[in-house]
C-alpha cells in the first residue's frame, strides 16, 4: 500500500478505481481504513475510492502530542494536495465525520458532497475523554477498553448474529496504536463545532443509527437542522452503521451521491 510524506506525517492510503469523481472515506476512532471494506464492492465500480488511515491510526504515523480537529482536517487537505485532487466527495463516520464538518466549514472548495455518519458537533465530556486517555496509556490499554467499545459499536442482536464481523472489528480496535488513539481522543474532547456547522453550504447527508449510544438521533437531528438543506437517513444500527447495516448504508450513500 502507498504512503505519502507531508512534513512530520506519513499517511497510509489507498486510491483505487478509474471513474470520477473521487469518493474519500475517513475512518472512526479506533479503526483503520479497512472499516470501509463493506462499501467497496458496490461503490468502487462507480467512483475512484480514496481511503486513508487517520493520523495515529493504522499504518499512518503516530506523531507526538495531543491532536486537534483542525490538524486532522489539514491532514486531509495535505493528502489531496499531494495526490493532486482538487475536489472530492467525502464520507466520514464518527471522528471521520467531525473531520468532514471541519472541511465543510473551513475548506468548502475541496468537497463536492458531504456524508456525515454516526457523528456529532460535540461528543461527550472532558472527564469522559480524559478517563479514556488515561486508560489507554496503561498496560494493555486498548484491550482493556475493547469490550466496552464493542458494546457501543454494535447492537446486541448484531453481536449475536455476526460474531465474525464483530471479532474483526475488535481485533482492529485492539491493534490500534494506543498513543495515537489517545491523541485522537484529545481531538474529540476539545472539539465543539455546534456554533459553526451552520456555515456548511456543501450538500450534506446525515446518516445515524437508531440504536447508537455514542451519537444518538438527537445529535443527527441537530446537524441536519443546522446545515441548510441537509438530508437524514436513519438505520437500524448502533455506532458502526456501515458495518452493521452495510447494504442500507451503502445504498444511502450511493443514492445521495447520484442525485
Amino acid at each position: 500500500m502507498p504512503f505519502i510524506e507531508t512534513g512530520e506525517l506519513r499517511t497510509h492510503y489507498s486510491l483505487t478505481g478509474d471513474k470520477e469523481p473521487v469518493l474519500l472515506f475517513s475512518n472512526s476512532l479506533g479503526t483503520d481504513f479497512s472499516m470501509w471494506d463493506p462499501q467497496m464492492p458496490e461503490l468502487q465500480p462507480r467512483s475512484r475510492i480514496l481511503r486513508y488511515d487517520t493520523r495515529g491510526h493504522g499504518q499512518s504515523s503516530v506523531t507526538p502530542g495531543d491532536y486537534t480537529i483542525d490538524q486532522l482536517g489539514r491532514d486531509v487537505i495535505s493528502l489531496l494536495d499531494a495526490l493532486r485532487l482538487d475536489r472530492v466527495d467525502f464520507c466520514g463516520l464518527s471522528m471521520g465525520g467531525m473531520t468532514g464538518m471541519w472541511l465543510g466549514i473551513y475548506a468548502p472548495g475541496r468537497v463536492h458532497r458531504l456524508v456525515l455518519c454516526n457523528t456529532a458537533a460535540c461528543i461527550g465530556t472532558k472527564e469522559i475523554w480524559n478517563a479514556r486517555i488515561a486508560t489507554t496509556h496503561k498496560d494493555n490499554g486498548m484491550k482493556s477498553i475493547a469490550a466496552a467499545v464493542i458494546e457501543r459499536w454494535f447492537t446486541p442482536e448484531f453481536r449475536a448474529s455476526s460474531p465474525e464481523k464483530v471479532a474483526r472489528a475488535q481485533q482492529m480496535l485492539e491493534n490500534s496504536p494506543p498513543y495515537g488513539y489517545a491523541a485522537c481522543c484529545a481531538a474529540i474532547r476539545d472539539m465543539d463545532q455546534r456554533e459553526s456547522v451552520a456555515q456548511i453550504k456543501t450538500p450534506t447527508l446525515v446518516i445515524y443509527g437508531a440504536k447508537d449510544p455514542v451519537t444518538p438521533a438527537a445529535d443527527a437531528h441537530f446537524l441536519a437542522g443546522q446545515i441548510r438543506g441537509a438530508a437524514e437517513v436513519e438505520l437500524d444500527a448502533a455506532h458502526l452503521s456501515n458495518v452493521e447495516q452495510s447494504a442500507a448504508f451503502t445504498e444511502a450513500v450511493s443514492n445521495f451521491l447520484s442525485e
